[in-house]
């Protein structure tokens, strides 16, 4: 036993020694190759945390939406024919389906804002208090729409408009009147940033609020175009959405509602963003092929260059599995320092993207195993065929090659 041990290890010095200077003989070659497996191995990772953050940005938007959250959009016809009504009584609805927290019915036209000179073409919407709740609005200055002011030219305002109608030297403050169309409305409120959401058909940041009655000012035959609900939590939103349905076509007369549950849109993005996370990796994984070819191309010309020298080896004794082992273990070097550095380039271009992008970079967390591995078993893949041609030679067939 312990004569074995120096006699493997002075093997496997030899075996690196001989590495080493096959290495070196390939020059150039072997660097284009490490570059083809290395872009390879980069394309593997950033595809793989590009289409995990992709995935992570949309699961951010739907979160800010609210899974408690519905949203009921009603014709524009009723089942007599005539317009959709203006109102909706949602007192009944609260006694018709159980679990409903907060209902707000949306009036939604559009309308000229002017301030201080300065004008601005804007959506109106005309809803309730209740709005606010269901929309889990928060307020910056002043307060929201109360039930008492159905009836007065109150308006609240959203953060980015407010800061497009005033300037640093005259910023929109609460008091301040503005004028809507012909009419005069005063700001009793001003919205914080509120994130965007894919379910909403309200666009807060941008959008002015006035109460439901005062809309007809704006306009002569306003209607409601959706509803939104808020639903107490650890509800069943498919069932509530389902027992919606009826109550609200009884209540506003319309032809048809549909109902926007956030878990089956949430469950349609998650699917379509797996889908897309993996035609990356399809792509990567072709791009990674590319570069075990290039390898393979270079350990097929490094044998076919080296017939003599295996010859001579072969000769003084080294086997089969010697000629494999060191023909395998050049292809595994290759790949190996083309796969760290694919690596750390992949994770560098998908932060980059994500820059642009305009996304919060988070590395996936089997982005780099995954890349790792997959690049480590294409270069023992490609590199197998070079190794079994190299130890099938002949010792004289090879040492008579010139």
């Amino acid at each position: 036993m312990f004569r074995l041990m120096p006699d493997c290890g002075r093997r496997v010095l030899l075996l690196l020694q001989d590495l080493d200077a096959s290495l070196r003989t390939l020059g150039k070659r072997s660097v284009l190759a490490l570059i083809g497996i290395a872009i390879g191995s980069s394309s593997v990772v950033a595809m793989i945390n590009i289409g995990s953050n992709a995935a992570e940005e949309a699961s951010t938007i739907f979160k800010g939406m609210g899974v408690t959250t519905l949203v009921a959009q009603l014709s524009e016809s009723t089942e007599d024919g005539r317009r959709a009504p203006t109102a909706l009584d949602t007192v009944q609805l609260h006694q018709a389906v159980a679990n409903l927290m907060h209902i707000a019915p949306i009036a939604p036209v559009g309308g000229s804002v002017d301030f201080k000179g300065r004008s601005f073409y804007t959506e109106l919407i005309g809803s309730t208090a209740q709005l606010a709740q269901a929309m889990d609005l928060t307020l910056r200055e002043g307060r929201f729409l109360s039930e008492f002011d159905q009836g007065q030219t109150y308006a609240v305002i959203g953060n980015t408009l407010a800061q497009s109608l005033g300037t640093p030297a005259q910023p929109l403050r609460i008091g301040d009147w503005i004028r809507i169309e012909h009419y005069l409305f005063q700001v009793i409120g001003i919205l914080q940033r509120h994130p965007e959401s894919l379910l909403i058909p309200v666009r807060a940041n941008d959008a002015l609020f006035i109460p439901l009655d005062g809309i007809r000012r704006i306009n002569d035959s306003p209607r409601l175009s959706d509803v939104i609900i808020r639903v107490a939590p650890a509800q069943d939103m498919s069932a509530v959405a389902n027992a919606l349905i009826e109550p609200l076509k009884r209540l506003t007369g319309v032809r048809d509602v549909t109902l926007l549950v956030p878990h089956q849109l949430m469950d349609g993005m998650t699917r379509q963003t797996r889908t897309f996370a993996y035609l990356l990796m399809a792509l990567g994984g072709i791009s990674l092929i590319g570069g075990g070819t290039g390898v393979m191309n270079v350990m097929l010309m490094s044998v076919s260059q080296r017939r003599r020298e295996i010859g001579v080896r072969m000769a003084l004794g080294a086997r089969r599995s010697d000629i494999r082992h060191l023909f395998m273990l050049e292809a595994i070097t290759l790949t190996s320092v083309g796969a760290v550095c694919g690596g750390v380039l992949g994770v560098v271009c998908a932060s980059t993207y994500a820059h642009l992008s305009g996304w919060t970079f988070i590395l996936a967390p089997l982005s780099l195993p995954l890349g790792l591995v997959s690049t480590l078993l294409v270069g023992m893949f490609f590199g197998l065929y070079p190794a079994v041609q190299a130890s099938r030679l002949q010792p004289v067939e090879a040492l008579r090659d010139e």
